[in-house]
């Protein structure tokens, strides 16, 4: 919202869904007028019933692009195929490193001497998908979880409006080929923002 509100991002969000009516990003979107839509997992018997409501619901807005921000559920197999080459998610670490959670504790246990940001799209594979872009940066000496978080997250910020303004101006796709900008191949660590 902030990079559209900006101008670096030339896109409409058409709703923001969450499976926690609590969630931050569902107030925020409520006072700019976007809609929102809240599905509690806990209502489903499976997996898959959660994810066939949230496939029913989302698609009733027709996303281009749907954008994972703070998603903290596995997705099905289902939820996936049914937007293959559609679905982009965001992580804390530079993939393939540190899958998962807790990534930046991991990093300054590891003593890593760089850390940083991954957008990828989504695979069945857990947080495995093809890279579109990175976004490293130098872990400090005096680094903390909580510090490392915070500058890693400023990466985030520049590097998340960046690649979806690729989606909106149609730039971005995922194909046989793997991922394509500008019918080009990216590598396979893809985009490096400096």
């Amino acid at each position: 919202m902030a990079a559209i509100d900006s101008g670096r991002l030339d896109a409409q969000i058409a709703v923001v869904l969450s499976n926690r009516a609590d969630a931050g990003g569902l107030s925020r979107a409520q006072h700019a007028g976007i809609a929102t839509e809240v599905l509690d997992h806990r209502q489903y018997d499976s997996r898959e019933a959660f994810d066939q409501a949230m496939i029913t619901t989302l698609d009733r807005y027709q996303p281009g692009t749907v954008v994972l921000a703070g998603f903290m559920r596995i997705l099905s197999a289902l939820f996936v195929r049914h937007y293959a080459g559609q679905l982009i998610n965001i992580h804390p670490s530079l993939l393939p490193k540190y899958r998962g959670l807790h990534t930046h504790a991991r990093a300054l246990e590891a003593g890593d001497q760089q850390h940083g940001c991954s957008i990828h799209f989504v695979t069945e594979e857990l947080d495995g998908g093809p890279l579109i872009a990175q976004a490293p940066l130098d872990v400090l000496a005096n680094d903390t979880v909580d510090s490392l978080s915070k500058r890693v997250q400023q990466r985030e910020h520049l590097l998340y409006p960046l690649v979806l303004q690729w989606r909106a101006e149609q730039r971005l796709e995922l194909n046989q080929n793997g991922v394509m900008l500008d019918a080009k191949p990216l590598p396979e660590q893809g985009f490096q923002l400096v």
